[in-house]
């Protein structure tokens, strides 16, 4: 990280050979080993990260969001943790689970949503609803456009 980069590192665990791109936001998160921030990206108090992640620039992710191992988020994906805003207190914000090895594609937004392991969000779709494992979603609002054999 250059002097220039902006990156903020209060309370933050961060596991081994992970690497921060510039400008990036980090507070009060845990961040598992081998994974990627790129630049201007946010990560808000209380998110966990698994390992081998791989978060591509200009992402926001919220309180009360968990990203399992082995999972690609691409760039510009917005998660949002209030389906009625404003709510101004945490605990009333809803929870986001992201399962292991789903790939997100750039510019989605994610509603309090689960989303399922192996899961694929096409690019722009806009997630409000659950996603079962190993389906492909696509849309405003997403829908099922295929779905895998386990």
């Amino acid at each position: 990280m250059t002097d220039q980069g902006f990156r903020r590192l209060t309370d933050v665990r961060m596991g081994q050979r992970t690497q921060i791109r510039d400008f990036v936001n980090l507070y009060g998160c845990e961040i598992g080993d081998d994974c990627m921030v790129g630049p201007f990206v946010e990560i808000q108090k209380g998110v966990k990260i698994g390992n081998r992640v791989r978060i591509q620039s200009h992402t926001f992710i919220c309180t009360r969001v968990l990203i399992e191992d082995d999972v690609f988020v691409g760039h510009g994906v917005m998660f949002i943790n209030d389906r009625h805003p404003p709510r101004f207190a945490a605990e009333e914000w809803e929870p986001t689970t992201i399962h292991r090895n789903v790939s997100i594609g750039s510019n989605s937004t994610l509603l309090p949503v689960e989303v399922g392991e192996h899961a694929i969000i096409g690019a722009g779709s806009v997630v409000t609803k659950d996603v079962p494992p190993y389906a492909t979603v696509a849309g405003n609002p997403a829908r099922v456009i295929k779905s895998r054999s386990l």
